[in-house]
């Protein structure tokens, strides 16, 4: 996939400051009994994951915001309920809260091995996945670092460590408790790569310093939301329509806007 993702989403914020907040204002043609899908306890309860920097951040002792918080707190307004907020620390305790129930949504890195307990929707947000090396590393290119000799620190459960687990044929992993605290760990445990989310990588260089990322990135991860597989049809076909319509009616390009994210697009349509 051949996007310039930073520049893609200029352009985008360009076309919706054209546009306007009005394409928000309309609403979801959510399926009917949506409400009793998505929400059987009468209040909708969305696992917010504090782990991509993307997506959400800490606000408040307890509280988050961002392009996450944002939509979990729309669609409870579309479906008539309160909405609460479990925070979390990583993908993979995100993961958890929705497979077993305790949360009716979440938002997640399209993954085959959380497909077997978590009904995703098509993404909502594409976001690019880096690398990062110290200054005087010789790696010089993405295709250099899976080799024989070479550990790459990333957090456990997320993304990346699912899929590096299975794209990975020489070098090894070594796993930090969040994605946040990739680089540190990286550091401490002197690995010799860091992997995670570019715009926290890139963060991470700029407040440690004598650190580079790889030029490019390794993957994309398509950024959806879902709901427990053991929920049924009937919550998984009202997700989607409301994802579908925050992409189109301009809604998760808003987001991205308002919270001055940069390294993600909005995905394309559902084909």
């Amino acid at each position: 996939m051949a996007h310039d993702l930073s520049r893609r989403h200029v352009v985008q914020a360009a076309l919706l400051a054209g546009i306007g907040l009005s394409a928000c204002s309309s609403t979801a043609r959510l399926p009917s009994g949506a409400t009793a899908a998505l929400a059987p306890t009468g209040r909708l309860r969305a696992s917010i994951n504090l782990g991509n920097p993307i997506l959400a951040r800490r606000e408040g002792s307890d509280g988050a915001a961002g392009v996450s918080v944002d939509l979990a707190r729309t669609l409870a307004e579309q479906l008539g309920v309160p909405v609460d907020l479990l925070v979390v620390d990583s993908a993979r305790l995100s993961v958890d809260a929705v497979t077993s129930g305790r949360a009716d949504v979440g938002f997640f890195a399209v993954d085959p091995e959380r497909a077997n307990t978590i009904g995703f929707t098509a993404p909502y947000v594409l976001i690019e996945g880096a690398y990062l090396v110290r200054q005087g590393s010789p790696l010089t290119d993405n295709a250099e670092v899976d080799r024989a000799g070479h550990t790459i620190m990333v957090g456990r459960g997320s993304a990346y460590d699912l899929y590096l687990t299975r794209a990975l044929k020489n070098a090894q992993l070594a796993h930090a408790p969040t994605s946040p605290a990739v680089v540190d760990h990286f550091l401490i445990h002197n690995a010799d790569v860091a992997a995670g989310v570019k715009q926290q990588l890139q963060a991470d260089a700029t407040r440690i310093g004598g650190l580079r990322l790889l030029p490019g990135r390794f993957m994309v991860i398509e950024q959806a939301m879902g709901v427990p597989a053991a929920r049924g049809a009937a919550s998984l076909d009202a997700l989607k329509a409301y994802v579908e319509w925050a992409k189109r009616s301009g809604f998760v390009a808003t987001a991205l806007a308002r919270h001055r994210i940069e390294g993600a697009i909005v995905a394309p349509a559902a084909t």
